[in-house]
């Protein structure tokens, strides 16, 4: 359906969350209301910002520029601004440009009446971030221990951190979280392939039906989720992927602060292995 055609329908009054009527306003097909000036507002401001940290720095090479949290001495205090300061604001900056993103979703799905699937399953995006730049530092007691802003330099953060503990691969967190994303991959395309191959049949061949699909896997597996089915499955692998990969590193260091390899002693500690 075309855009224009579905404006009337989706050009719905109300839903807001705050301010009523007065914040409930549009740009051409486009909702803004509140949270979509608030997104424009933190976005816009955290891009000047990275902007300007980029060029008090040594470089413009869009690979090495380096933005990094407060060195650990600052603690959970405020850092001047060439000392990790920008980082601080920019981080800021982030999770009010995304918690507004999110907020606005949450308008819309009101205004269409249907489910928060989509903020919810943002929230837990949200999530992760937080944890690693706000959760897991507050834990550790200082803001140094959040991931810098850059591409080289996240690189070597993420490199350090699983240097750190040895192992990173033997978190079992980290090890569910592993598992998930590829069963997410692994679920979706089998999915995405069943509806292409449905849809697409041989010269000649009338296009499949659902129930064809359905009979499909009952003959390959014995049983056939749906069609509603393998989208609820799909949310869900992808959102307990992202759950699980905030709790692996935020275990690391707050409450388990030794390789991740030692953590399995208790495995090798059984008595049915004596």
């Amino acid at each position: 359906m075309a855009m224009l055609s579905f404006e009337k329908k989706y050009r719905v009054r109300g839903g807001t969350l705050i301010g009523g009527d007065l914040f409930d306003f549009w740009v051409g097909p486009f909702y803004v209301g509140l949270f979509g000036v608030a997104t424009m507002f933190f976005a816009t401001l955290g891009t000047a910002l990275i902007i300007y940290a980029a060029s008090q720095g040594p470089t413009w090479n869009i690979w090495q520029i380096n933005i990094a949290p407060p060195d650990l001495k600052y603690g959970l205090g405020l850092a001047p601004l060439k000392e990790g300061g920008f980082w601080q604001i920019i981080t800021i900056c982030a999770i009010g440009a995304f918690v507004s993103w999110m907020l606005r979703e949450i308008e819309i799905c009101r205004k269409l009446g249907m489910g928060y699937h989509v903020p919810v399953a943002f929230g837990f995006a949200i999530f992760a971030y937080v944890t690693l730049v706000v959760i897991r530092p507050v834990l550790l007691g200082a803001w140094g221990h959040g991931f810098p802003y850059g591409i080289i330099s996240h690189l070597d953060w993420v490199s350090n951190v699983g240097y750190q503990y040895l192992h990173f691969h033997y978190n079992p967190a980290h090890m569910i979280a592993v598992s998930l994303f590829f069963t997410t991959t692994l679920a979706l395309a089998l999915h995405g392939a069943l509806v292409l191959s449905a849809t697409n049949p041989p010269k000649g061949e009338a296009v499949k039906t659902p129930e064809h699909e359905d009979t499909f896997f009952r003959d390959t597996i014995g049983y056939s989720i749906g069609t509603l089915g393998i989208h609820r499955l799909g949310l869900f692998l992808a959102l307990a992927a992202v759950f699980w990969s905030a709790v692996c590193i935020v275990i690391s260091g707050p409450f388990w602060t030794r390789g991740w390899p030692e953590w399995w002693n208790w495995w090798l500690d059984l008595p049915i292995w004596r």
